[in-house]
C-alpha cells in the first residue's frame, strides 16, 4: 500500500489532507508546513511564560498573598497546565484527531488570556488602594482571577500535547530523506519555544513591573490571536494521520486483563509461538508491527495461542502486548523524571523570590532588573545550546557511535539530569553565601536588600537552561518515539504530566516543609521573610533527593528496552528497525 502510494506521489505513511484525501508528498508537510506551527509555538510560549515567570510576584504584590501561599498557587496552576494535556491527548487519539482538538482548545486558551487581561486591567477586578496602602483582594476578585488562569490551563490541555505531535506528523517515516530531517525536528521545535520564553522573560516581565500588568498580559494575548491566524493560513499544507484504532487506551488496558486471565498457563519458551498476524497484514493495513522484547514477560500470557477457548475473544497479538510493555516501560522512566521537574519548578517560584532580596541595580543609573527577568538566561543558554547540540555535538558523536542521534535518548536524559544536579548544588552554595552576607551585615527586615548582586544566581539559571536542552527536548522526543503508533498524543503527555506532577510535588514539599520546620515557633525554612529563614536547608534537601533520583534513573534506564518495529516497508517484506535510533539496518527479515 505504502509503495503504491509513494509511486503515485502520495506520502508513504498514509497521511491525508483536511478533507481526507491522500496527502501529496511534494505539496504538503515537511518544514514548509512546520513553519506555521513554529510561529504559533513561539507566541504561545511567550504567552505562557509571560504569565508563569512573574506570577509569584503578582500574587504577592498585587493580591497580597504570603510567600508559601503564592508559591503553592503558582505550582498548582503550573501543574494543572501540564496535567490537563492527558485529557486533550485522549480526545485527539480516540475521537477528534489532533487538528480539531487543537482548534477547539486554542479558542478556550485565547478566551482565558482575554479574561486574565481584564482581571489585571479593570479596576473592578483589582484590589483598591488608598494612600499607597492596598486592601486585600475580595473573594469575587480572587475567584475571577483564578477562573481566568484555569481557563488558560484547560485550553492548554488540548493544544500542548497535539501541536508538537502534529508537527512531527508532517514528516513521513517511510521516506528516508524526511525521516532523516525529522531527527532534528524536536530540537528546532523547542528552539522556537525558547525564543518565545526569552521575549516573555526579557520584555513582558519588564512591562508588567514598570508599565502595567494589563499591557504586560495584553501583548501576548494579541500575539496569540495573530499566531492562530497564521496557523490556519497553513491548513492546505498540513498532513493528518488517520487513526486506525478508535480506542488505543482501551486496547492497552485489555492486555494485563488478558494476561491475568491466562495467569495459570505456562509461557512458551519460543516467543515466535505467541499469537501475531502475518507481516502482510501490516503491509495491507499500513500499521507497524512491533516485535517481541524479553521484558515484562508476564504480559506475554495475553498472546498465548491456546489460552482462550472463547472464540469471541481471540488472543492479543504480540504487537498489542508490546504496546502495553512500551507504556509500562515509559511509566518506569516517567517516575524518575518527577524530581527533575520539581527542581525546574524553582525557576518561577523560589528563585524569583530569592532574587527580590538581592541587589538588582545595573549600571551608573542603577537600573533595577526585574527578578523574574533572570529567567531569560535560562532561555538564552537554551537558544545558544540547541544549535551547538544539533550542528556540532550530534555529528561529532554520530561519527563515534554510529547512532543517527549521536547518543541514545536515555543517555541524553542522563546528561541533562547530571547537569541539573550540578545546578542545584550551585544554588545551595550561593544561598549559603547569601545567608552569610545577611549575618555579616545584620539584614533582618523582609524588604531589606542584601548587599549581594543578583548575578550570583546566574550560574544556576544558565546550567538549568543547558540541562533542559538535554532532558526537556530529550523527554519530549523519547515519549513520542517510544509510544505505540496510535497513542503518540497520549504518549507525549508522559512529558507534560511529569512536569505537572513535578509542580504539584514542589507545592506539596513547600507546604509540608514550612509546616514542619515552622512548628512550635521555630524558624521556617521557607518563611515570608527570606532574610530570616533557612532557604539554604531547603536547597540542600533538594540536592539530596535529586542526587538519589539520579541513581534511580540510572537503574531504570539500564533495564529499559527500546521498541523494535517495522518502519521500512518494501514489497513483500518488512525491515526491522530498533527505535533507539541505531542505524536502520535490517535484522534478517529482508535482504
Amino acid at each position: 500500500m505504502e509503495i503504491e502510494a509513494a509511486k503515485a506521489g502520495y506520502t508513504g505513511d498514509g497521511t491525508v489532507d483536511l478533507r481526507g484525501r491522500p496527502a501529496l508528498a511534494t505539496k504538503t508537510g515537511k518544514w514548509k508546513a512546520c513553519a506555521f506551527l513554529v510561529v504559533y509555538e513561539a507566541f504561545e510560549r511567550m504567552a505562557f511564560y509571560g504569565i508563569a515567570s512573574n506570577l509569584v510576584n503578582y500574587l504577592t504584590t498585587q493580591l497580597h498573598e504570603d510567600t508559601v501561599t503564592s508559591v503553592r498557587n503558582v505550582n498548582n496552576w503550573s501543574g494543572a497546565v501540564w496535567i490537563t494535556p492527558i485529557l486533550g491527548a485522549y480526545l485527539a487519539d480516540s475521537y477528534l484527531g489532533r487538528f480539531w482538538t487543537f482548534t477547539v482548545s486554542s479558542l478556550i486558551y485565547v478566551m482565558g488570556m482575554m479574561l486574565l487581561t481584564m482581571a489585571v486591567s479593570l479596576k473592578t477586578f483589582k484590589p483598591t488602594c488608598s494612600n499607597g496602602i492596598c486592601n486585600k483582594a475580595s473573594t469575587s476578585q480572587i475567584a475571577f482571577f483564578y477562573l481566568s488562569l484555569y481557563t488558560i490551563a484547560f485550553g492548554s490541555g488540548g493544544t500542548k500535547p497535539n501541536i508538537s505531535t502534529f508537527g512531527a506528523d508532517q514528516f513521513d517515516d517511510f521516506n528516508p530523506h524526511e525521516k532523516r530531517i525529522k531527527a532534528s525536528f524536536f530540537n528546532w521545535w523547542m528552539f522556537s519555544s525558547f525564543l518565545g520564553a526569552l521575549i516573555a522573560t526579557l520584555g513582558l516581565v519588564y512591562i508588567q513591573e514598570n508599565v502595567g500588568w494589563g499591557l504586560g498580559y495584553g501583548i501576548p494575548t494579541i500575539g496569540l490571536v495573530v499566531s492562530l491566524l497564521i496557523f490556519y493560513i497553513g491548513t492546505p499544507m498540513y498532513r493528518h494521520k488517520v487513526s486506525r484504532n478508535k480506542s488505543p487506551a482501551r486496547d492497552i488496558i485489555q492486555i494485563p486483563v488478558a494476561a491475568f486471565r491466562n495467569r495459570n498457563l505456562p509461557l512458551p519458551n519460543d516467543p515466535s509461538t505467541l499469537h501475531e498476524y502475518e507481516p502482510q497484514h501490516y503491509i495491507d493495513t499500513g500499521k507497524r508491527q512491533v516485535y517481541h522484547t524479553p521484558i515484562f514477560r508476564f504480559l506475554d500470557k495475553a498472546a498465548i495461542e491456546n489460552g482462550n477457548t472463547d472464540n469471541s475473544r481471540p488472543p492479543c497479538t504480540v504487537t498489542q502486548v508490546e504496546g502495553a510493555k512500551l507504556v509500562l516501560g515509559m511509566g518506569m522512566i516517567w517516575l524518575v523524571t518527577l524530581i527533575p521537574s520539581t527542581i525546574w519548578a524553582q525557576i518561577n517560584t523560589l528563585f524569583v523570590k530569592q532574587g527580590t532580596t538581592l541587589d538588582r541595580s545595573l549600571g551608573p543609573n542603577h537600573f533595577q532588573i526585574p527578578a523574574a527577568s533572570l529567567g531569560s538566561f535560562v532561555t538564552l543558554s537554551m537558544l545558544l545550546s540547541v544549535p551547538m547540540y544539533d550542528r556540532y555535538f550530534v555529528p561529532f558523536m554520530r561519527g563515534r557511535t554510529g547512532n543517527p542521534r549521536g547518543i541514545t535518548l536515555l543517555q541524553r536524559l542522563g546528561i541533562g539530569f547530571i547537569i541539573q544536579v550540578t545546578a542545584i548544588a550551585i544554588a545551595y552554595a550561593v544561598e549559603v553565601r547569601r545567608m552569610r552576607v545577611i549575618r555579616v551585615h545584620h539584614v533582618l527586615g523582609p524588604k531589606e536588600i542584601v548587599p549581594m548582586s543578583i548575578f550570583w544566581l546566574l550560574p544556576q539559571y544558565v546550567l538549568l537552561g543547558v540541562a533542559d536542552v538535554f532532558n526537556a527536548i530529550g523527554l519530549l522526543e523519547f515519549f513520542y518515539d517510544q509510544s505505540p503508533e496510535d497513542m503518540q498524543s497520549l504518549g507525549t503527555t508522559f512529558f507534560t504530566s511529569g512536569i505537572g506532577i513535578g509542580n504539584f510535588l514542589n507545592s506539596f514539599l513547600v507546604t509540608v516543609v514550612d509546616k514542619i520546620t515552622g512548628r512550635n515557633r521555630g524558624k521556617s525554612w521557607i518563611g515570608n521573610n527570606l532574610n530570616d529563614c533557612h532557604l539554604d536547608y531547603y536547597y540542600g534537601f533538594l540536592l539530596v533527593i535529586s542526587s538519589l533520583n539520579l541513581v534511580a534513573f540510572m537503574l531504570a534506564s539500564s533495564k529499559y528496552i527500546y521498541k523494535k518495529e517495522s518502519v521500512d516497508v518494501k514489497e513483500g517484506c518488512i525491515d526491522l528497525v530498533e527505535a533507539k535510533a541505531m542505524p536502520s539496518t535490517p535484522l534478517g527479515i529482508c535482504n
